[in-house]
């Protein structure tokens, strides 16, 4: 007994040379976790009786050598951190700095000499929290003069920053009004460059300014993802998305980097090889963003692969700005603070160099310092822009000086050929009208001369026409005079238009009189019923097959009777198949003894009455059984 009361005492005078000591005069002290006293438990079985036990106290032990990469993800990590308490008039808090560790169990203890549980970390709503701050806070809880035990379980799949800050409530509300105002102070730098470079882009309508601004809108939204504000103030109730968010837009951040640098430097003219080693680089960068989104989120962790990357970006800049590019030295100075900026976070995270809020947040810094060179960058461009175009404007305005000069100089020249051609043209002019008036004389002879040949060629045509037509009368008209008449199907159409509405339209079908034009060429529609009467209607030559102007010889042949031709012939003459010509001469045939049958004359004079039918859709010509006699 005697020697299990000497183990703890010399345990808890060990313990006490590690205590944080309530002192109003000392208002914070912050605690690596190498000087702190933890165990590490990687099956993350062991509980709390279990470590809480006096008799497991020599599991926690200090390792001053330890250093952050000495981390094991996925282990449990207890530690015991020991206050004591002594007369106050502060309160005192217990703060980790870490934003992103998913669990903390905290066991404080309380009046009954027992432990209340307290959960926290970014794997549960932000409501759930004591204090509404981005960090994580346990309130001492006021006891006697003594020393109590405060054991903190910290589980998190990535690399957890194990530090603990003791302070009182006075620094804590000092230190987090500043921390927020300088929040504050970045992101509102961020929507300030946002929107300048949105005037820029409704001014000048340039594509990398949108691309830049997707680039600052990634920034942002990345260090929100990394210091905790994203989550307290616009994903609260969604903790899952931690898991997430530092990785997507982090991919973001390098992927709008990568597409502003080839549009900004436009390595794809001016260093080719580059340019595809960009595009390579950011199918890469893609392919490995969707492996880790996925199926592998726990990578999104190893943020020190984004080197490679933005290492391409701030060689490309060098090798454009070495080109003579001038805006690419802004470039350079931008991503090289940024590298730097990176740079120092690393050895920050090695514990190369001390903690202290400056090198915590270099990042920060150096992302506000990158912005402002990106503008200067792009605003240089602008510059350079104008001063090309000034210099490109003056050289214009010499250049229209000349010509002004050479102008005046033409025009001089010019009046003096303009007075010397006008004096030689009002001479030309006496002769042109003189010239005129014999021109005139002669065109009244002419025309008096084409008045007589139009009378004579008029009356020589109807001469013409009116011996064909007494050829027609006489039945003696052969297939190439007959085409002299009817040549084509329009005028056979004329023919049929005249032959059937010589006097008037009457509706078949209401007996209207009144029409517009229908849909086939000659043909009426009735502006009352709507009925469309083509111009074969109501004749033989209603649904043909073949030119129309050929079916009228046909039925010329057939009508007169007088010259005969053997089907064969007649085949060949009109270009048609002999069924066709026989179907069609047996129509006009039937159609011929109908009106003998009533008692009709079909004489060429009346050959009409032939052609008009009482069926509109007489169908008729068809190819019909039986041979085809041999003459027509």
């Amino acid at each position: 007994m005697s020697r299990l009361v000497a183990i703890l005492l010399f345990i808890s005078i060990k313990s006490l040379s590690q205590t944080a000591v309530i002192d109003d005069g000392v208002n914070e002290r912050v605690y690596l976790l190498k000087d702190l006293e933890f165990l590490i438990d990687p099956t993350t079985h062991l509980s709390f009786d279990y470590v809480s036990d006096p008799a497991n106290a020599h599991h926690f032990v200090r390792r001053e050598d330890y250093q952050n990469k000495d981390y094991q993800v996925g282990s449990a990590y207890w530690i015991r951190f020991s206050v004591r308490h002594q007369p106050t008039k502060k309160i005192w808090l217990i703060e980790f700095y870490d934003q992103t560790i998913d669990r903390i169990e905290a066991y404080v203890p309380d009046e009954k000499h027992g432990y209340q549980k307290i959960l926290m970390g970014d794997g549960y709503p932000f409501s759930q929290r004591s204090f509404a701050h981005k960090n994580f806070e346990i309130q001492v809880s006021p006891s006697k003069e003594s020393v109590q035990y405060y054991y903190f379980r910290i589980q998190s799949h990535e690399f957890a920053d194990i530090r603990i800050a003791f302070r009182s409530v006075d620094r804590f509300i000092f230190y987090a009004l500043n921390e927020y105002f300088l929040f504050g102070t970045f992101y509102g730098m961020i929507l300030i460059i946002v929107l300048y470079n949105f005037l820029v882009f409704l001014a000048i309508r340039e594509v990398k300014y949108i691309y830049y601004i997707f680039y600052i809108v990634s920034v942002g939204l990345y260090a929100m993802s990394l210091d905790g504000v994203g989550f307290q103030y616009f994903w609260p109730n969604y903790p899952e998305w931690n898991n997430y968010t530092s990785g997507i837009f982090l991919y973001s951040l390098i992927l709008w980097a990568l597409v502003f640098t080839r549009r900004f430097l436009s390595t794809r003219v001016k260093v080719p090889d580059l340019d595809k080693l960009l595009k390579i680089m950011i199918a890469v960068r893609t392919v490995i963003f969707f492996v880790e989104l996925l199926f592998y989120p726990q990578f999104f962790a190893f943020r020190f692969i984004e080197i490679v990357p933005l290492a391409l970006v701030f060689y490309s800049g060098i090798k454009v700005w070495m080109r003579g590019y001038r805006p690419a030295r802004y470039f350079v100075i931008a991503y090289g603070l940024l590298l730097l900026g990176f740079f120092l976070r690393s050895l920050v995270f090695f514990n190369v160099i001390e903690l202290t809020t400056l090198s915590h947040y270099s990042l920060h810094f150096s992302f506000v310092v990158e912005m402002l060179f990106l503008t200067l960058a792009l605003g240089d461009r602008i510059t350079i822009l104008k001063d090309n175009r000034d210099r490109a404007l003056r050289r214009i305005i010499q250049q229209h000086e000349l010509n002004m000069e050479l102008k005046d100089k033409v025009n001089r020249e010019l009046e003096q050929k303009v007075d010397e051609r006008t004096n030689e043209l009002n001479a030309k002019n006496k002769e042109l009208e003189d010239s005129n008036e014999r021109l005139i004389r002669q065109t009244r002879e002419i025309n008096q001369i084409n008045s007589v040949l139009d009378l004579d060629n008029w009356k020589l045509k109807n001469r013409i026409k009116e011996v064909l037509e007494e050829m027609l009368m006489e039945k003696t008209m052969d297939y190439q005079e007959f085409k002299t008449i009817y040549p084509d199907t329009l005028s056979c159409y004329r023919f049929l238009e005249t032959l059937k509405w010589a006097n008037e339209f009457q509706c078949r079908k209401c007996g209207n009189v009144r029409f517009f034009p229908g849909v086939q060429k000659f043909s009426r529609r009735c502006t009352r019923c709507g009925y469309n009467e083509s111009i074969t209607a109501y004749t033989i030559f209603h649904n043909l097959k073949f030119p129309i102007e050929k079916a009228f010889f046909i039925t010329y042949l057939v009508v007169t009777g007088k010259k005969t031709y053997t089907l064969e012939a007649l085949s060949a003459m009109l270009d048609l198949r002999l069924n066709t010509v026989w179907s069609f001469r047996q129509k006009v045939q039937e159609q011929v003894r109908d009106l003998e049958s009533q008692g009709l004359t079909t004489t060429i004079s009346k050959w009409h009455e032939v052609i008009l039918t009482t069926d509109p859709g007489d169908s008729s010509f068809a190819t019909k059984k039986g041979m085809p006699s041999n003459k027509v």
